[in-house]
């Protein structure tokens, strides 16, 4: 088709997923108007409409969704074209987007950036924090790289790598400091602080203390451990974190934190990536780094006095 260009397709593209014409030009860093140019042309170009106007949302014409899983498929590959020019190269270099879960960011991505800007200056990291679901489709969509993620994620479409196991601790205020420590059975009467649903690892903990999903409605939620932390220290109740995070959130609120009793509940942190994408390799080399992060920073929790 004479004229048509990747201008077109990623701002189509940008404008089917914002479902706005002012959100996508947002998204791609230029204005409305010359957003909503380049759709009109593409419309032009294919001679037929893509998109049904009017209201504050746009909707795609039944052309326009079809129009849009084969735009999105195009730019997959060209951008696997692009990694393909970058896997040839002894060095890793150019943009790399990468996910990470909100339990796992604040505790390891800065030492991460730290040490691949140190390893490969030329690398252009892009973070972003989400939970999991949210990071696979951005992940399967191309939008992500690689994502740093609590495995399994039991994708076909994605290579998943171990990188190392932690335990689920628990916080209780700083009165029980002493107690024995409740075992699953007793913390699933205790008042039980959770993250909001759409994190793994509230489901992790809902795990470990046997409580099903139709009661966990009724406990109390926070949108970080931070918060969950904080509101242990207020006395509002107790919660489980990951290991890693004791020596941020147990030092600012007044808790104590327990080792919980063999089997001790663990989670597995991994990488995942598209097995089409050929940058693999370097993804390998990566999640090694990650590992090394991960295993000094479990190492440095171990060290946090707590009560055990």
């Amino acid at each position: 088709m004479s004229g048509l260009s990747m201008k077109h397709l990623r701002y189509f593209d940008a404008l089917a997923r914002a479902g706005h014409f002012g959100r996508a030009a947002e998204n791609c860093a230029i204005s409305q108007p010359a957003l909503s140019l380049q759709v009109r042309d593409l419309e032009e170009l294919i001679g037929a409409p893509l998109v049904e106007r009017g209201g504050r949302r746009i909707r795609l014409t039944a052309l326009g969704e079809e129009f849009a899983l084969r735009s999105r498929a195009i730019l997959r590959s060209v951008d696997e074209l692009a990694d393909l020019g970058r896997s040839a190269r002894s060095r890793l270099t150019g943009r790399l987007r990468i996910g990470v879960i909100p339990t796992v960011a604040p505790y390891l991505l800065p030492r991460i950036m730290k040490v691949l800007g140190e390893l490969h200056p030329t690398l252009d990291l892009r973070p972003r924090e989400a939970v999991t679901h949210r990071l696979i489709d951005d992940l399967t969509e191309a939008r992500l790289d690689a994502a740093i993620v609590a495995l399994p994620i039991s994708e076909a479409t994605l290579t998943e790598v171990p990188l190392f196991e932690e335990e689920f601790v628990l916080v209780r205020p700083l009165e029980d400091m002493g107690k024995p420590t409740p075992d699953a059975d007793r913390l699933h009467e205790m008042r039980l602080l959770l993250l909001e649903e759409g994190h793994c690892f509230r489901e992790q903990a809902l795990s470990v203390c046997h409580i099903g999903k139709s009661s966990a409605r009724e406990l109390m939620e926070g949108s970080s451990l931070s918060t969950l932390v904080q509101m242990v220290g207020a006395g509002i109740g107790v919660t489980l974190i990951p290991q890693m995070a004791v020596e941020t959130e147990a030092r600012s609120s007044p808790v104590c934190v327990s080792r919980l009793a063999e089997p001790r509940p663990t989670r597995t942190i991994g990488m995942v990536w598209r097995k089409t994408n050929p940058l693999a390799p370097q993804f390998t080399r990566i999640a090694q780094i990650v590992r090394e992060i991960g295993l000094q920073k479990q190492a440095q929790a171990a060290e946090t006095s707590f009560s055990i």
